[in-house]
């Protein structure tokens, strides 16, 4: 069964868009001082897809807008929504399944990285750190070099604050260390020192905040912003955690504009510094208010006065080193 989920006036309009965050690149070059020639490729570092053929977001009954994404995204989705900009390579991130369908979703993206038709060249999968049969299930995954790391969503309503702080969950986040596995923070925004308090017991795991720690975008109040802020410079003293720029579009005002996503980009990026960040797309999840290329064009509106350097390193060279990605796809 296949899905054709994009009209016409989609894709041109999407394609547009696409052009126009091309255009907007940065460029640079390999060597130090090189003339400027070639156009940056991108990582994404943050992918969805999921075929609802196949499994069951148990989110999309009870998050609330999720019914706008309560449909298939496919890879040639993907593709038209990054047409043109430039997408070199990609990072599955997992898509919150029914736990009974974890194996089957890590199968289900360890074969698209296998097809040589697509950029996805790792993954972050599933995972229940607490639950006590974590070892057994990552036992599989241990000398698989596609599997980067784990992840569990920590912001749904069932999840209370302090969640990743149990003796349990911290054992098996520092199993994924001993197997070179890194893990992701998807948290709400005041909760940044539940982070601190695992990353302290964990110090051989890599961990990412993802989202940039889903900072207010529209803070109710400063109390809000300040305590985002305050988590996120205590975590980022930590040598062993990188910050993803991504996310904090979907949560936007319906008429958002650049400048409104750079009080949470840009102190992200001065408390992370140029080596510890990385660009993530988290498409679909952007289409609650805005286009993958939008989104891109976006971030690149708010870092145009950084330096060439930087941006490679954020849209590209930080990914393949905290990843240990391939230089290109076989």
């Amino acid at each position: 069964m296949t899905h054709d989920y994009l009209t016409r006036r989609d894709v041109l309009k999407q394609t547009a868009a696409g052009a126009l965050a091309a255009s907007l690149l940065p460029l640079t070059s390999f060597a130090k001082d090189a003339p400027v020639t070639e156009p940056i490729p991108i990582i994404d570092t943050h992918q969805h897809l999921w075929d609802l053929t196949k499994f069951k977001l148990p989110w999309h009954e009870t998050e609330e807008g999720a019914e706008v994404l309560k449909k298939s995204f496919l890879m040639r989705d993907y593709f038209a929504a990054t047409k043109g900009l430039n997408i070199v390579q990609t990072v599955y991130m997992e898509v919150d399944v029914a736990p009974d369908q974890q194996n089957a979703e890590a199968d289900y993206v360890l074969d698209l990285c296998a097809k040589p038709d697509n950029p996805m060249t790792g993954a972050v999968i599933s995972g229940r750190p607490a639950d006590a049969k974590f070892g057994k299930y990552m036992e599989r995954f241990a000398d698989n070099k596609l599997i980067k790391g784990v992840r569990q969503v920590l912001h749904g309503p069932s999840t209370p604050a302090g969640y990743c702080t149990g003796k349990q969950f911290v054992e098996s986040v520092k199993l994924l260390g001993e197997m070179g596995k890194c893990f992701d923070f998807c948290m709400r925004s005041g909760e940044l020192m539940d982070c601190v308090k695992l990353v302290d017991q964990c110090p051989k795991t890599k961990f990412v905040l993802d989202h940039c720690g889903n900072g207010p975008v529209v803070p109710k109040d400063k109390a809000e912003y300040s305590q985002w802020h305050t988590g996120l410079k205590e975590l980022a003293k930590r040598p062993n955690v990188v910050c993803k720029i991504s996310g904090i579009v979907a949560s936007a005002a319906k008429d958002w504009k650049a400048a409104d996503l750079a009080p949470i980009v840009n102190p992200s990026l001065e408390a992370f510094g140029d080596d510890r960040v990385m660009f993530a797309g988290d498409w679909p999840v952007c289409t609650l208010r805005a286009s993958f290329a939008e989104w891109t064009t976006a971030l690149q509106e708010i870092i145009k006065d950084r330096s060439p350097e930087f941006k490679r390193k954020l849209f590209h060279d930080n990914a393949v080193k905290f990843y240990d990605l391939p230089t290109k796809k076989a």
